[in-house]
């Protein structure tokens, strides 16, 4: 009997909203970085981008997607939301703010929708590739239909 394939809801929106995507896995025992999940994909890592969930002096939560290979200006990422400052939420937070684990969390279909801001240089790229959800899968898919589904903006944040 064939495996079913566990779809995440992070794939599930993409599919109710006719976006299309390419899911691509690889071997996960492990936690592994963003670098490292380019390497497994064999894809430049700066088409590979990670999902970073901060938090704001407001108590407000925002989420950033950036380049795997790139750090965040917190400054910078502070001021495209409007806060004072910002720092990462604990990781021990993760899963309760957002329903997804370390490793596996994307800007689609968080448990609320939270600000997102998706790094400005990925609107000269044809497609990239982002966490389907859970750890060992990716989503490619266009820049502006992240943008949509995820109802971010770009701005420069690293």
């Amino acid at each position: 009997m064939a495996k079913k394939e566990m779809k995440t809801n992070a794939m599930r929106i993409l599919e109710r909203e006719k976006v299309p995507f390419e899911l691509v896995t690889y071997e996960c025992e492990e936690f592994h970085s963003g670098t490292e999940v380019a390497e497994l994909l064999g894809q430049p890592v700066d088409e590979v981008y990670k999902t970073l969930v901060t938090v704001g002096k407001s108590k407000q939560y925002y989420v950033f997607v950036i380049p795997t290979n790139a750090e965040i200006d917190f400054k910078k990422a502070a001021k495209a939301v409007g806060e004072k400052s910002l720092e990462m939420i604990p990781l021990a937070d993760l899963t309760k703010v957002t329903g997804y684990i370390r490793g596996g969390t994307t800007a689609v279909g968080m448990k609320k929708q939270f600000p997102t801001i998706i790094q400005e240089d990925a609107k000269a790229k044809a497609l990239i590739y982002v966490s389907g959800g859970k750890p060992g899968t990716q989503m490619q898919l266009k820049p502006d239909d992240l943008l949509r589904v995820a109802r971010a903006k770009y701005d420069d944040v690293i």
